[in-house]
């Protein structure tokens, strides 16, 4: 941890990052570990993950909400699939919809949860980021290693996969 809080110059961004790191490093790990089945590689993935909320700390509200965890949760598996792509020797897989992820019960609050459980990882995750969570494509592309034109294709076919889903079409379980 003393070397994530050296890499940060404001004692209110370090108290902000040590709430964050404490509440979400474990289930960051357990994020990982399901993706990469090697704790050696979750924990390189769960590091990462916190390089990446550092350099996105100004981002960051209060980190005891949805909006955080969400983010966090997102970075880590994120980072696993990056660790498990290169593991893999796999090149580019910018536009596969079917990566791994984490598998997500449906919920039975509402209609759009429950179709938004339904979609893949790689879509949910995008749709979460950019329209719960406000980031922009450029920074999206910056944050999941992939080119802004990238993010707003895989944007078009998540919306359109989720109309799909509401719309009784898809069926993607």
């Amino acid at each position: 941890m003393l070397v994530y809080l050296q890499a940060i110059e404001s004692g209110e961004d370090k108290s902000k990052f040590e709430r964050i790191y404490y509440r979400y490093r474990k289930l960051m790990f357990h994020v990982a570990a399901q993706i990469l089945h090697n704790d050696a590689d979750a924990e390189d993935a769960v590091h990462q993950a916190f390089v990446s909320v550092i350099e996105n700390l100004h981002k960051v509200g209060d980190p005891a909400s949805p909006e955080t965890r969400c983010y966090v949760v997102t970075i880590a598996e994120r980072k696993a699939l990056d660790i498990l792509r290169s593991r893999q020797k796999v090149v580019a897989l910018d536009d596969d919809e079917t990566a791994p992820g984490l598998e997500v019960p449906p919920p039975e609050v509402s209609e759009l949860a429950a179709a938004m459980a339904r979609l893949p990882a790689r879509y949910r995750e995008i749709l979460l980021l950019r329209y719960r969570n406000g980031y922009s494509n450029a920074e999206l592309g910056k944050m999941l290693n992939i080119k802004a034109g990238s993010v707003q294709r895989l944007l078009w076919r998540a919306k359109e996969a989720l109309r799909e889903n509401l719309s009784g079409k898809g069926d993607f379980t």
